[in-house]
């Protein structure tokens, strides 16, 4: 039989046409569900670290009284910013590729009142047998050129899904409430400045970070003694009372 007495040649074009469409459709959908389970795993990575920090921080108020811990915040990378930054590094735009090369797309900033309280968590969270540290970079003890200070970890955490336990990457940086404040305010005069004032904005900043930098290394002095002090003047029945202020330390 003659199947062209069936279907027209026309037919035939249009239904393979229609067949090419839904393929490419469905490849699309397939690229985009992908992308989307690789957002989710880097979601539940930021889940799981922000209750380990939550959790050193509940320790510290009632062990000793005192939240180290100001705030936390997170974010995941937008999509503009993975491919900006794929397409900078000339890299290829898979999901291998991004879960290879880029270490920030999962981020948690964990503000502290004191600089000694940064080394204290980063410290206490990365000896946990769990976390495995993979960058630190300690941008307090040397400072960016701009005047920028904060310590950054790289870490991967494993994270449990139901068919699976995968190591997520995750960016961490931790910083005072000055140093938050600074890099809050430059992050947006640094898309402003130009021409003949680039260079005294730049100096300006400069100067601010290091004033910032003096005042936080002050107040973490007159914390040390006032503590110092607290401790020599403290007698039997005030001891009992902080003892008994720890009841009330929420979990």
């Amino acid at each position: 039989m003659d199947f062209t007495e069936l279907i027209s040649p026309e037919e035939v074009g249009k239904l393979l046409g229609q067949k090419a469409l839904l393929n490419q459709a469905n490849g699309l959908v397939d690229v985009v569900l992908d992308y989307k389970n690789l957002m989710m795993e880097y979601a539940c990575a930021i889940r799981e670290i922000e209750t380990k920090i939550q959790n050193l921080d509940t320790e510290f108020a009632v062990r000793y009284s005192r939240n180290p811990i100001s705030a936390i915040h997170t974010r995941l990378k937008s999509q503009v910013s993975i491919m900006e930054k794929m397409a900078r590094k000339g890299l290829p735009i898979s999901r291998a590729s991004i879960e290879e090369n880029l270490n920030d797309i999962a981020g948690i900033r964990v503000i502290c009142a004191y600089i000694d309280d940064i080394y204290r968590i980063a410290d206490a969270l990365i000896a946990q047998d769990d976390i495995i540290l993979l960058e630190r970079k300690d941008y307090i003890k040397e400072p960016k050129p701009s005047g920028y200070r904060s310590l950054h970890l790289i870490v991967s955490v494993p994270v449990f899904f139901a068919e699976e336990k995968k190591l997520v990457k995750a960016e961490i940086q931790i910083r005072t409430i000055a140093m938050d404040f600074w890099a809050s305010l430059e992050h947006g005069i640094r898309y402003k400045q130009c021409g003949e004032n680039a260079t005294s904005v730049i100096e300006g900043l400069k100067e601010c970070a290091e004033q910032i930098a003096a005042t936080d290394q002050k107040m973490q002095q007159l914390r040390i003694q006032m503590e110092q002090m607290h401790e020599e003047d403290k007698d039997g029945l005030e001891e009992l009372y902080e003892k008994l202020k720890r009841f009330d330390a929420p979990f």
